[in-house]
Parts: structure tokens; C-alpha cells; sequence
């Protein structure tokens, strides 16, 4: 409706419609992503909608939003939920093009794409092109917004989902990172370039065995359950969150499209996903790149009925033959080493309620240990980054520019909160904030 006022679709939907502008559905939250499927096949019952796609070009993309997802119920289960949602969309879409060619079954409801005219396999019956899905990633810096290496990010996609093309969003500082030089864009490019055609030629057709998906059906419930414990169920938690970290001086900077909260309210709820993984960055916690995993993975491996042996044998068999699993873990991997507990812990000493201090940081810290422990006994390294001593060594040497800066932005923080209203307090802290999003990269 408001494309024909606005004079982008010409005609009406039942009438050869055209329109110069095709809806792309955006999906982000859990409850979006569960939804996906259902929501897109109802849409593609509605009459003329199919036609009106092909045409536009027959190409329908479908954006997948990580951070939300994340922020409602973890690292584990936002991946995971993003994975069956694109499977999910694959086999609807694989459904509506194959009923191109016959009519619904005796008794079947309407089929996708509402009432209009399909082939039926007859002598001069007009072929009706398919409907390509293409994904659309809208990915961050952060590991929580689905952000890491991208080459990997692409060959961890579900079998069949990327088909030749997949877009993708480069937010944050990872554009200039990533494109601010000819010859280093070019070579991201080109690694893009050959994901996608790996992915499209060389990866496996079948699925996850129904072992792999199932165990990851566990580990996702029991780590949402791990991290809304914490950041919904917690007394207190946003108490310890706004203060723990510079998510209000965070407020303040000149920059983004959109406020930091919804609403004007310090409720988790109203806080935007975005702000609030970037908050954990800054006080090196990074908190939604790993939290929950550890708790998931010590349920998994004593789950009532089955053997510690056998289940920790499966976890390893998913990391070695799931790319899925394997790419997931490598970049939780990542985020622990950038995290750092001993200036977190110089962070938590800005909440004033000590006992509310003691408690939230105990939970975190213990839940670190936890995940550390998971991601050794699953990959069978101790150190973090084994398998990328480039990076390893990359983010170590950042180390001795960034830890300083922690160290002067609680400093200032402090102040600014006990009233010293001095415009350079405020400065410091904008610029100690830019200067750890530079060093720890990931972080847009």
C-alpha cells in the first residue's frame, strides 16, 4: 500500500502488479528466527506476491540480523537459531519452486504464492521461473553480531544455503580495517569471492548428521538458560551492567544512527544490542562472544542417562566434521583472548553496591573458567589461539597499548560519575573509548 502511494508498484497485486522497490524481511530476534519460515510462506500466500517477485527479477533476499538474537539468549543459541532458520528458508523456498510445476495435493491448502497460474507439465503450459532466495547477513564487528573471519563465517553456512551468492554487511571500524587500502580490499574481496564459490561447489550436500543437530539443540537450551539466568534473572544485573561499564559515557558519543535505549529507561530490555556489546568490549569482558557455552557444555557431558566419555566424544567428532561447530568455537576462541578478567575486574569497582559487585563478577568469572575449560577439553588446546599463532600473536602485541588506556578510562570514568565537570574528563573518556575499539578490532 505504501509503495503504490508513493508510486514505486504500479497496478495491483491480483492485476500484474510491478514495483521498483521488493520488501526484504529482516529476522533478529530468537523469536523472529524461529519464526522465519512460516512468516515468509504465509507472505508468499498472499495473491500475486510470488508474481510481483519474479517481476522484480525473481530474486528474494531474506536479512538475518545477529546481534538481537544474541542479546536475547547468547552467543550459542542466537548461532544456532540463525542456522535452523536458514535451513528452514532453504526448504520453503526449495518447496515453492518445485511446486511451480503441480498443483497442491487433494485437500491441500493454496500453494505458496498465492493463486496465480503455474505450469502443470502440459504441451504450451508457460514456464514460470523460480524464485532465487539469496541470504543476507547483517553481521558486526563483534563476534556477538556475527562478526570474525569472514572466509570461515561463509564455509560454516548451512549445506545449500549460499547457491553462489550471499551478501553481507562490514560495519564499524571493520570497514577501514578491512577496505582502507587498495590492495588489502581487494584481497578481502577475493577471500569473499572464493568462500562463496567453495561453499557453492566443493561443501557437502547432506546435512549434519541428526547426532551433530541434536546435541546442539541441548547445548543451545541449556546456554540460554546459563546466560538468562544471569542477564534477565539476576537482582540487580542492570545495576551492575550500567555501572561495570562505559555504556552511559558510550551514550554520550557522536556516534550511530540511533539512541543507545529505546525508551528512556535502564532496563536490559530497552538497551540496543549494539551499545551493548560494545560496552562489554570496553571493559574486556566480552561477555556475549562466550557466555553460557561453559555451563552448556558441562550439562551436556553429565546429562542424566549417558556417559561423560561418550558425550565429550561427540563434542570433539562436531568440532573436527562440522564447520559449524568448528567455526563457532574458533570464534569464541578469539573472544577469550581478548578478554582480560584482572581489568575487568578494575571495571566492576565502579559498581558502588559491593555485594552486588561480588556477586555478578563471581557468576562471570566463574562461567569464564567454566567456557575456557569447555573450549580446551573439546579442542584439546590449552592456550588460546593455538591454531592462529598469527592472531595470537597479532593481539598480543596490542596488548601493551590498549591495557593502559583501560587503566586511564576507569580512572576518568570514576570522576566524571563523582561529579568533576571538567570538559577534558569527558574527552579523556571519548577518546579512551576510541582507542580500545581501534586496538581489540572487533568491536563495531
Amino acid at each position: 500500500l505504501l509503495q503504490k502511494e508513493v508510486g514505486l508498484m504500479r497496478a495491483t497485486l491480483d492485476a500484474d502488479a510491478t514495483s521498483d522497490l521488493i520488501v526484504v524481511p529482516l529476522f533478529e530476534t530468537i523469536a523472529d528466527l524461529r519464526n522465519a519460515a512460516p512468516i515468509m510462506r504465509e507472505f508468499y500466500q498472499l495473491p500475486g506476491v510470488a508474481q510481483l517477485v519474479r517481476a522484480g527479477g525473481g530474486e528474494q533476499d531474506i536479512m538475518l540480523g545477529y546481534i538481537d538474537s544474541n542479546k536475547d539468549g547468547g552467543i550459542f543459541t542466537s548461532n544456532w537459531e540463525l542456522y535452523r532458520a536458514e535451513i528452514a528458508l532453504v526448504a520453503l523456498f526449495d518447496e515453492m519452486n518445485a511446486s511451480r510445476t503441480a498443483g497442491p495435493p487433494q485437500g491441500a491448502a493454496a500453494p505458496l504464492g498465492g493463486s496465480e497460474p503455474r505450469a502443470a507439465g502440459s504441451v504450451g503450459a508457460p514456464f514460470i521461473p523460480p524464485i532465487r532466495l539469496r541470504m543476507f547477513h547483517g553481521r558486526g564487528g563483534t563476534v556477538g553480531r556475527g562478526g570474525g573471519p569472514s572466509y570461515q563465517a561463509i564455509l560454516a553456512q548451512p549445506p545449500g544455503t549460499v547457491r553462489g551468492q550471499i551478501r553481507l554487511t562490514e560495519q564499524g571500524e571493520v570497514i577501514a580495517s578491512k577496505y582502507a587500502n587498495p590492495e588489502i580490499g581487494r584481497r578481502n574481496l577475493e577471500t569473499l569471492v572464493a568462500a562463496t564459490l567453495e561453499a557453492t561447489l566443493l561443501q557437502p550436500t547432506q546435512p549434519a548428521s541428526p547426532a551433530f543437530l541434536a546435541a546442539a539443540e541441548q547445548l543451545s537450551q541449556a546456554s540460554m538458560a546459563a546466560y538468562r539466568a544471569l542477564v534477565y534473572e539476576t537482582p540487580g544485573f542492570t545495576d551492575y551492567f550500567f555501572s561495570a561499564t562505559p555504556i552511559r559515557e558510550i551514550a554520550q558519543l557522536n556516534l550511530g544512527s540511533r539512541p543507545a535505549s529505546r525508551k528512556p529507561s535502564q532496563k536490559i530490555e530497552d538497551l540496543r544490542a549494539i551499545p551493548w556489546g560494545f560496552s562489554w568490549g570496553q571493559c574486556r569482558l566480552t561477555l556475549p562472544g562466550w557466555f553460557g557455552f561453559g555451563t552448556a557444555v558441562q550439562a551436556f557431558i553429565h546429562a542424566p542417562g549417558t556417559k561423560p566419555a561418550a558425550q565429550l566424544a561427540l563434542l570433539r567428532r562436531m568440532h573436527r566434521q562440522w564447520p559449524f561447530f568448528r567455526t563457532l568455537l574458533s570464534n569464541m576462541d578469539m573472544v577469550l583472548a581478548k578478554s582480560d578478567l584482572a581489568l575487568a575486574k578494575r571495571y566492576s569497582a565502579l559498581v558502588p553496591d559491593a555485594r552486588l559487585r561480588k556477586q555478578v563478577f563471581a557468576a562471570i568469572e566463574a562461567e569464564w573458567q567454566r567456557t575456557s575449560e569447555a573450549l580446551a577439553r573439546i579442542t584439546g588446546e590449552r592456550q588460546r589461539l593455538a591454531a592462529n599463532t598469527a592472531l595470537a600473536r597479532s593481539i598480543r602485541h596490542r596488548f601493551p597499548y590498549i591495557d593502559p588506556l583501560h587503566h586511564l578510562q576507569v580512572e576518568l570514568i570514576r570522576r566524571w560519575r563523582a561529579g568533576q565537570d571538567d570538559d577534558r574528563v569527558q574527552t579523556g573518556i571519548h577518546i579512551s573509548i576510541n582507542g580500545i575499539a581501534a586496538g581489540l578490532r572487533n568491536t563495531g
